[in-house]
């Protein structure tokens, strides 16, 4: 409880990092939470933003070993933690990047947001509906600058693919959009690896369980959350559809599904899991557009893989990662096609910190791209049509 009222106390000053206001040219002094692969690439990311001096200061993860890796990649000594409140504590951090399983994304972001910090939140924001709304009015009440990791916003080859084919009307009306992403082995049943059948002596395996009942240590529950649905928003919604319907309320100006009927099974292989690994979503939304979403670990094939489809009445666009492509409906019309480009998400947050502007995927965008994928897994659940209730607005 000391703890506690502390932190909360510290939100409610005018401590350094919340009363001033960042200039142009001032240090953005930064905590990583969360610090396995994917919190050491956003560090890694951070550190080649340009027009800003960048200083990590301290990282936080259950797993000391995690804590040492960071360290590495910042390239310079941090204050290292197991436990993140400890970290918030600090006064002379500006913002935190959170990088931790779904199920401690709410708590973590609403701590940070009290303390004072800026807060980049990597998708999805949310791992159940009403979390979105905590957090949404933790940033309100604590002026706090919030980005979600659905990166996809800040491709350069997005940017320009949506003010050349949406802005300019060139596509026409869009009545469906096909999402596909098979193949991701991230999310197979994979087994740990050899030689942690007892828990390492640096690890809080409570930690990582966050508000959850405390289990036992299992080592496949450590190396392969996603499979799981107390730590994950099921990986095939929440880890990736999240980023491609997230793209479609970009592009044509939505963001409330009306609706969604999903089903799938676990299909591969059956033991110890629970999220499916193969999985179809179809989502609704009002005025005429249906958003599908097709996704399994089984095809391997590379080609292809993973693709939005926008099907306009003037001309199709693929669009992912890899580039994309816009056949005009026009018969014998040339393809429009442009390269991949280079992600700068962190560097979209970093000058909105600076700046205090609007992040590109901020708080009120990230609850209604996890709201797509709650739907989905709700009626995967139940086993029927879910359908928008007023309480889910924000």
């Amino acid at each position: 409880m000391n703890a506690i009222s502390r932190r909360d106390l510290l939100g409610s000053l005018p401590a350094a990092s919340a009363a001033r206001v960042l200039g142009a040219n001032d240090r953005i002094r930064l905590g990583l939470i969360g610090a396995g692969g994917r919190g050491r690439y956003l560090m890694s990311n951070a550190l080649k933003t340009k027009g800003a001096e960048i200083q990590w200061v301290a990282v936080a993860d259950a797993w000391d070993l995690q804590c040492e890796r960071a360290e590495k990649v910042a390239g310079s000594p941090l204050q290292k933690y197991a436990d993140y409140r400890a970290l918030l504590d600090r006064r002379d951090l500006d913002a935190v990047v959170i990088a931790t399983w779904d199920n401690t994304h709410c708590r973590i972001t609403v701590d940070a947001c009290q303390a004072g910090k800026d807060v980049y939140l990597e998708k999805p924001m949310s791992l159940h509906p009403m979390e979105g709304h905590q957090i949404v009015r933790a940033v309100r009440r604590h002026k706090r600058i919030l980005q979600t990791g659905t990166q996809q916003r800040s491709y350069p080859h997005f940017i320009e693919a949506k003010e050349r084919f949406f802005a300019s009307g060139r596509i026409g009306k869009v009545t469906m959009v096909r999402c596909i992403w098979n193949g991701n082995a991230a999310y197979r049943n994979q087994a740990p690896p050899p030689g942690f059948q007892q828990k390492p002596p640096g690890l809080n395996w409570d930690l990582c369980q966050g508000d959850l009942p405390k289990l036992p240590w299992n080592p496949k529950r450590y190396f392969n959350h996603y499979v799981y649905w107390d730590y994950s928003t099921n990986a095939m919604m929440g880890g990736l559809f999240v980023h491609m319907v997230d793209v479609v309320h970009d592009y044509l100006g939505i963001f409330r599904p009306a609706a969604a009927f999903c089903s799938g099974g676990i299909l591969l292989d059956k033991q110890d899991r629970d999220t499916p690994d193969n999985i179809n979503a179809i989502v609704e939304y009002p005025n005429g557009l249906l958003v599908t979403f097709e996704g399994n670990v089984t095809d391997m094939i590379p080609e292809e893989a993973q693709n939005i489809v926008f099907m306009g009445t003037e001309g199709r666009l693929s669009i992912f990662r890899w580039g994309y492509r816009f056949q005009p409906a026009e018969r014998g019309a040339a393809a429009i096609t442009a390269p991949a480009s280079p992600e700068l998400h962190v560097a979209n947050w970093l000058d909105c910190v600076r700046n205090r502007t609007k992040p590109r995927c901020d708080e009120i965008a990230g609850h209604y791209s996890a709201m797509a994928c709650h739907l989905s897994n709700l009626s995967f659940r139940q086993k029927r049509r879910i359908q928008w209730r007023p309480e889910w607005d924000v």
